[in-house]
């Protein structure tokens, strides 16, 4: 459906700050779009010995602010119209939590499930292959994201060192500890999720030791997202999680780590002792204080919109709640952390991480968890204070503050 088109949602939202900010109409246009895009096609030898043909992308948004930054996708549905509006949001997700970084996204259409791990090796060296010219720690810096981790970085980290003849290990982020990876990186993105859930809860007045919670998408980002939740704020019961393949509800509570393990040993969270199954979409309308979509986008939509009843839904994933259910959330009285602020803690641990590349020094956890804080508590009292000002959703009060500085950079360069 032409309104589920994710570039279009992103071109919307930033269609609605841009006429709140009043800019001209040279520098919309400007921004409504990529400056700079690239397709590319990766011959990958198979391991049957018979080569088959990948498609990939990288769109480097806008440098105003720095050198684009942004992850690397894996997904059989991956299109260019996805990375476009994952760029944009990177560009913004940047900006909002004020790090010297544009946005930048990148993606192959691909089902690493199954592939196996000596063709995986082969197409992340091939991608960096078709891209290296364009990337580098000055130019753009790709990290993990979906279906993307640590081992898949190294070996396009180590594609690039091979190309270029020398150690470049800030080129790109979300590598192994052992080869110049952060400290804390594995669970910032969910991390930060959660203190901007922390500070909305203080304004809120949420008492945490009686409140409910509910994950929708049970990978990385949603198991950090509900261990770190009961870790950081107290007693709260979680009552229900989902995956691709089913969900599981215990009105009780749930441990988050017993089910980590229970997916970890089984591949699903079904049939987690205790529990009952529930569909995706009755989670998402659970009577529950704070709701993690943590999956793909558009969950959240016109069609369900009204049947939400979580007081803060935190988007731990991109792009899951679209405009007009945006709308119809915020006439309800319920608090959306949106996206490019929620998750915003896995680009800011990966800007730490090209900082202690650059001058070859590593940072304690409680230093880079601290450093954290602080960033994401002062994106949020930011967007925090707009919205009050503006008296507008939490979305569009993201929007004002990222745009703002994008647009005020991109006049300070003279570019329009």
């Amino acid at each position: 459906m032409s309104e589920l088109n994710p570039f279009r949602i992103a071109q919307q939202q930033f269609d609605e700050s841009a006429e709140h900010l009043g800019l001209d109409d040279g520098l919309r246009a400007f921004l409504r779009h990529p400056q700079r895009e690239y397709h590319v096609t990766l011959p990958v030898r198979m391991d049957d010995g018979k080569f088959r043909c990948f498609h990939g992308y990288r769109v480097q948004y806008n440098s105003a602010r720095g050198p684009t930054k942004g992850g690397l996708r894996w997904h059989a549905d991956e299109t260019i119209d996805t990375v476009r509006a994952l760029a944009a949001w990177m560009t913004w997700k940047t900006a909002v939590v004020d790090i010297p970084l544009g946005g930048g996204k990148g993606g192959i259409t691909c089902n690493p499930k199954e592939l196996s791990q000596g063709e995986q090796e082969r197409l992340a060296r091939a991608y960096i292959r078709a891209v290296a010219r364009i990337l580098g720690v000055t130019k753009d810096v790709p990290a993990p994201d979906v279906y993307t981790n640590p081992q898949i970085m190294a070996w396009m980290m180590d594609e690039y060192e091979t190309i270029n003849g020398e150690s470049h290990p800030g080129v790109i982020t979300g590598k192994p500890l052992t080869l110049g990876g952060s400290k804390g990186r594995m669970d910032a993105t969910a991390r930060g999720g959660v203190y901007c859930t922390r500070e909305a809860g203080r304004h809120l007045d949420i008492d945490w030791d009686a409140a409910s919670y509910a994950v929708q998408g049970f990978g990385n980002a949603g198991q950090f997202g509900a261990t770190l939740h009961r870790e950081l704020l107290g007693k709260s019961r979680f009552i229900a999680a989902s995956d691709s393949r089913g969900g599981v509800y215990c009105a009780g509570g749930m441990d988050p780590e017993a089910l980590v393990r229970h997916k970890k040993d089984t591949g699903s969270v079904g049939g987690f002792p205790g529990s009952e199954p529930i569909s995706n979409a009755d989670l998402l309308e659970l009577d529950v204080d704070v709701l993690y979509p943590s999956a793909l986008e558009n969950v959240i939509t016109a069609d369900n919109a009204n049947k939400i009843k979580a007081r803060i839904v935190c988007e731990l994933a991109n792009g899951p709640t679209t405009p007009e259910a945006d709308k119809i959330l915020h006439d309800k009285g319920v608090t959306v952390l949106p996206d490019f602020l929620a998750n915003a803690g896995g680009v800011t641990v990966s800007y730490f991480e090209q900082v202690q590349n650059t001058y070859n020094y590593y940072w304690d956890l409680d230093v880079v968890h601290d450093r954290l804080d602080r960033k994401m508590t002062e994106a949020f009292e930011a967007v925090w204070a707009r919205c009050e000002r503006e008296k507008v959703h939490m979305r569009l009060a993201a929007y004002l503050v990222a745009v703002e500085r994008v647009a005020q950079a991109v006049r300070d360069r003279g570019w329009l």
